[in-house]
């Protein structure tokens, strides 16, 4: 390799990772953290539910507030009625799921269902034009997966209302701390290489 490729692949190291490479142990440690409340919150799938749909309620009692407070700044606006109704009806939705977060977090939930129901179907369908390619199965298999899996979430409501928000957060959380141990272990590595090259 010439020492201009090898520059070449520094300058990239560099976009790529920037301080990270030096600092990789705090991404390491993130990732173990994040880790780790993930499978806290694996153990504590309702109260992670209902501590995530009460977030949620409260950001739409933020976000209606605000909108409603900016509403009185637009006069001579022709849609601000509709403006003023938007940020009720957030400010209504959010003193609702707060002061019943239970039935809130099931209704979410078979939302939620059906959303991964139809994002299942929609990746079949696009694996099915994909068919004369190569690796078409793989969005076949996911989209079925996620049919299946939204199936199971919806044959289990309302049950399934009590748990599995706080379920797809904590497996979100631990997912995202091994990416960060992963990026971390990568920029361990790309360091370690380019301290031997020099």
């Amino acid at each position: 390799m010439s020492a201009a490729d090898e520059t070449e692949i520094g300058s990239a190291r560099a976009l790529v990772f920037g301080d990270a490479e030096k600092n990789w142990q705090w991404l390491l440690i993130l990732g173990v953290i994040f880790i780790t409340l993930g499978a806290v919150g694996l153990g504590r799938a309702f109260a992670l539910t209902i501590a995530s749909v009460l977030f949620f309620g409260v950001l739409l009692l933020i976000g209606g507030g605000i909108q409603l407070f900016e509403s009185f700044k637009c006069k001579g606006w022709k849609s601000i009625l509709f403006h003023v109704l938007i940020a009720i009806l957030y400010i209504l939705v959010g003193i609702e799921i707060i002061t019943r977060p239970m039935v809130a977090s099931t209704i979410l939930t078979l939302l939620l269902a059906g959303g991964i129901v139809l994002v299942g179907i929609v990746r079949i369908a696009i694996a099915i034009q994909l068919r004369p390619l190569k690796n078409w199965g793989w969005p076949l298999l996911s989209g079925i997966i996620s049919v299946f899996l939204g199936l199971i979430i919806a044959a289990r409501w309302p049950v399934s209302g009590l748990f599995v928000i706080g379920l797809f957060v904590a497996i979100e959380l631990i997912m995202h701390g091994w990416s960060y141990i992963f990026i971390a272990l990568t920029a361990k590595g790309t360091f370690e290489t380019s301290r031997s090259a020099s």
